[in-house]
């Protein structure tokens, strides 16, 4: 098993950290040709117009498409965002609409509203520390959306099928919970 983590932007490395620490092979994704060798990619956080922009440069944008279409997806911020089949108030951001959720860009507040918090998560009795750094809020999930995780009433983590999307940055912690889970659906997969 193989998982790649896009590299155009954002925390790449930081989840790259984490699944080695898990003994998974990682790598990074920046051409189409990488997609060929990975059985699972990751969507790091950053900022989802430019990763709109790295992604459309790099023409990768139908390729990536497709690669969700069929294999197992975890996004994180902004890579939620990109996921999303929509984004409230956003015309620059280029989704994929593969999740059926909507969201809206900065949901939690600007930089200065960030924040840390224990959260609770269905994949774990113990409390995870979520960071939200200028953090997406999911204001609507469809019927076959999982909420894995909410706060007050919002979800911050989610799942439909092969795509696991949190709203807060877990690769920034050095709790490995939620890329395990994630590495566990990928060998359901293969």
């Amino acid at each position: 098993m193989k998982i790649g983590v896009l590299s155009l932007q954002g925390a790449y490395l930081k989840h790259i950290e984490i699944l080695n620490r898990l003994n998974v092979d990682a790598c990074e994704v920046r051409y189409k040709k990488n997609l060929n060798d990975i059985d699972a990619l990751i969507i790091p956080g950053g900022e989802s117009t430019a990763l709109t922009k790295l992604i459309e440069s790099q023409s990768l944008y139908k390729d990536l498409s497709e690669f969700v279409d069929n294999k197992p997806v975890y996004g994180t911020c902004a890579g939620l965002i990109l996921l999303s089949k929509k984004i409230n108030g956003n015309e620059k951001v280029k989704s994929f609409k593969k999740l059926d959720i909507s969201t809206n860009r900065n949901g939690w507040g600007r930089q200065v509203h960030s924040f840390i918090k224990n959260i609770s998560i269905d994949i774990s009795a113990e409390p995870f520390e979520g960071i939200f750094i200028r953090a997406p809020k999911i204001s609507n999930c469809g019927t076959n959306v999982e909420v894995l995780s909410s706060i007050d009433n919002s979800a911050v983590m989610v799942k439909q099928n092969k795509i696991l999307a949190t709203t807060f940055h877990p690769e920034l912690s050095n709790d490995t919970r939620i890329h395990k889970y994630f590495v566990d659906m990928v060998r359901n997969e293969c």
